[in-house]
């Protein structure tokens, strides 16, 4: 990641040409063709693929690419640095375990820089390598590279990087990219294949609690009823027991299912079908959980996310906030800070923009399961979709949630100041709720709250500016 033209399908496509073996065809197809400067092969051909791309010589979606060097395999992301692509980026480093971060060695860290370093600690990705390209068009400058690297470590101080390490490189050349070179005796260190070579593998701790979002429910004639999904963290195994965090009922594992045949354990990334032994009403977007380490069940969160719509926020359009795999009403969505990317340090803003990092609490319309993203990712983390269009405008991360609880799992919608349409208790008892109307008992309250809940939901879903009226007792 890095800044446009800072040179990344570049680095890519010289580590791919020096590290692996590529078909003798592409090798004639790369030698063949010439980068600007007219004197080096265009390694960026092996990443950009689209006609836009190559007309450009930019990056414009993410690229990925395969290869194994040293008996390791390793997937690489290459992503786009025009700020009108953020949203690719960031769709990258969701899924990377370490982050090349490119700098061009004549310009420096850029804002652009620090906005992908954000959203890398954003993301969770806290192992970063800089990489300062171009070092050949600095007459190969000590001095430029170490000035370089003093501002990115102050960086990945402010984000908490782990053990960064800052990488002199030319690309066009191949200077420190799979091997040394003679440009730079002033620079000690190992070349950038060897940085990603001693990488220790990704661990999951065994002790990280059980979290299975539900996909959907399988049925297979009329006993067989099994929850679909993927492990996002932990084990589960046949026997043991689960919760829902939300309704909080439980039951225990009967069986495992795969394509493959049964099971007796699933690990995290498993993607498999869980029947119970009772038949509890749990259906998508629930998350199952071990029981002794649930995900807590949240109406209001304290998140960070990065803008990427096109439209910059309303605080009076409809938002829905989407988990693994719930969907949820947003009732109330305020920004608190954005972080300025010239000091990295938040400043007092109320509305957002694309691109934009932004501290914000969220009300929700009703409870769902999530975690603090820094303890677990997989459930942890949320996408903001526009109720009307569909279109996801924002992702983010929870950094701090609130516990509804279980008793009643029931969350209200709170009066948002003027709307179109106000849901009174008087509308409810003559419609949905007319079987209820005299009722006092707990279950009949929950169940008047549920509906009306419900209600407010399907109408901001169709895009109608709603709001709920305080329903008392």
């Amino acid at each position: 990641c890095g800044s446009v033209d800072d040179g990344k399908s570049t680095l890519i496509g010289r580590l791919l040409w020096d590290a692996t073996d590529l078909y003798d065809d592409q090798r004639a197809a790369i030698g063949n063709s010439k980068a600007g400067d007219g004197t080096h092969p265009d390694f960026s051909r092996l990443l950009d693929g689209l006609a836009a791309e190559l007309e450009q010589g930019i990056t414009i979606d993410i690229a990925w690419r395969y290869f194994e060097a040293a008996d390791r395999r390793y997937i690489i992301i290459d992503s786009p640095g025009h700020e009108q692509y953020t949203r690719n980026m960031a769709s990258g480093a969701s899924h990377a375990d370490v982050a090349i971060m490119l700098v061009d060695a004549r310009h420096g860290v850029k804002e652009q820089t620090r906005r992908h370093a954000a959203i890398l600690d954003l993301m969770g990705t806290k192992r970063v390598i800089l990489a300062v390209n171009k070092m050949d068009l600095v007459d190969w400058s000590e001095s430029k590279f170490r000035d370089i690297e003093s501002e990115f470590f102050a960086i990945t101080k402010q984000f908490g990087f782990e053990s960064p390490v800052a990488i002199p490189v030319s690309a066009v050349t191949g200077e420190n990219v799979a091997g040394p070179g003679p440009s730079m005796p002033w620079y000690q260190g190992k070349p950038l294949l060897t940085h990603l070579e001693e990488q220790s593998e990704v661990t999951i701790r065994a002790a990280r609690p059980f979290r299975f979002p539900v996909q959907m429910v399988v049925r297979d004639g009329q006993d067989f009823r099994g929850l679909a999904g993927t492990v996002t963290s932990g084990r589960i195994a046949v026997g043991e027991e689960v919760a829902d965090a939300v309704s909080g009922r439980t039951a225990h594992v009967k069986r495992i299912v795969t394509m493959d045949g049964d099971l007796q354990a699933a690990e995290k990334d498993q993607a498999v079908v869980i029947e119970l032994d009772v038949d509890v009403d749990v259906s998508r977007g629930a998350v199952l959980s071990s029981i002794e380490d649930k995900p807590l069940s949240v109406t209001k969160l304290e998140a960070r996310l990065v803008w990427l719509g096109e439209i910059p926020y309303k605080p009076t359009a409809q938002y829905l906030l989407r988990t693994a795999t719930d969907l949820v009403p947003i009732d109330w969505l305020q920004i608190n800070t954005l972080l300025d990317l010239a000091t990295l340090t938040p400043r007092d803003k109320t509305d957002c923009e694309a691109n934009d990092i932004a501290d914000v609490n969220i009300t929700l319309g009703r409870a769902t399961a999530l975690d603090v993203f820094r303890e677990l990712s997989g459930t942890g983390s949320f996408m903001i979709v526009d109720s009307v269009t569909g279109a996801s405008v924002a992702g983010g991360v929870a950094l701090a949630v609130s516990d509804h609880g279980v008793a009643d799992g029931i969350s209200t919608f709170t009066i948002s100041g003027d709307c179109a349409f106000m849901v009174t208790r008087e509308l409810l008892e003559q419609g949905v709720c007319k079987d209820l109307v005299g009722k006092s008992d707990v279950a009949s309250k929950a169940e008047f709250r549920r509906r009306a809940d419900e209600v407010v939901k399907l109408m901001r879903t169709a895009g109608v500016d709603v709001c709920l009226d305080c329903l008392g007792d």
